[in-house]
């Protein structure tokens, strides 16, 4: 048997030292339970514009795109720390994710309560508007209708505890950094809520491939839209307990749409009647 060179010997212990090295990293974050991590220039800029809790800043070593200076410059600012990392590290702790060469460390995501949603709808002087996600699990659509929602000036999404996607770095960055600006109301039954909106004057319509066309639906006053899961769309149980369905017009091939897309485009019927007052 031919023994391995020295050279051979050197980089096989290289790759052994960085594996070691790689493994210690993600233990240690799935040790810490206290904190995410959010990446992405527009998702790190977003929060840190929005004053919420940073608890360090990560930078790629090298980088020299023109937002890591500003977010050098807000870090500063606002007397938070950061380090200036290799690329590997960055990708350990985003598990391989595009992180354009800045990670943040912040605590886990709060939710909030409805009131607080109608509280914003108060400040502003508008009608209520909401989003009910029934069962949206993929982070991506999540991230996606944040990112919507915060363009037409959506008050508050409603989601389960269960069956659904949660506040995460994924959804942080799909969402641009709308997640700072919109709030997430995370409840544990959808048709008590919806039963709760309806007592307080809002009008809750579900989204299905019958009912209203779109382009007749009537969407004054205060509204709420209920997106179902991107399989099998709106429960039955949700859809019986809302106080109609509006469907969207399509005349191509395909059945349904994305539930981001649908959601984007029904927001955008109510905004569009609110933009002209």
């Amino acid at each position: 048997m031919t023994k391995p060179s020295k050279n051979q010997k050197n980089s096989q212990q290289t790759r052994i030292k960085k594996n070691i090295e790689r493994k210690k990293s993600l233990n240690n974050k799935e040790r810490d339970k206290d904190c995410e991590f959010i990446y992405g220039k527009h998702a790190v800029l977003e929060h840190l514009k929005s004053h919420h809790n940073t608890n360090k800043i990560f930078l790629q070593k090298g980088f020299t795109e023109r937002h890591l200076t500003d977010i050098i410059s807000l870090a500063n600012e606002f007397g938070i720390v950061y380090q200036v990392v290799p690329k590997s590290k960055l990708d350990v702790l985003v598990e391989g994710a595009v992180h354009q060469g800045v990670v943040a460390s912040i605590p886990p995501y709060q939710y909030s309560e409805l009131e607080d949603a109608f509280n914003l709808a108060k400040l502003r002087e508008e009608e209520p508007f909401f989003i009910i996600l029934d069962g949206i699990e993929d982070p991506h659509n999540l991230g996606s209708i944040l990112r919507t929602a915060d363009a037409v000036g959506v008050h508050g999404i409603i989601i389960p505890k269960r069956r659904s996607a949660s506040l995460t770095a994924t959804v942080a960055k799909t969402s641009t950094g709308a997640i700072e600006h919109v709030p997430v109301i995370r409840v544990t039954n959808l048709v008590q809520v919806i039963n709760q909106l309806k007592q307080q004057g809002v009008w809750v319509f579900a989204s299905d491939m019958e009912g209203e066309d779109m382009r007749s639906w009537r969407t004054q006053g205060s509204i709420a839209i209920i997106i179902g899961n991107e399989g099998s769309g709106v429960s039955d149980l949700v859809k019986k307990n809302a106080d109609g369905v509006v469907t969207i017009p399509m005349v191509g091939h395909v059945q349904s749409l994305n539930a981001s897309v649908a959601a984007a485009l029904l927001m955008y019927e109510v905004a569009r009647f609110r933009m002209k007052g």
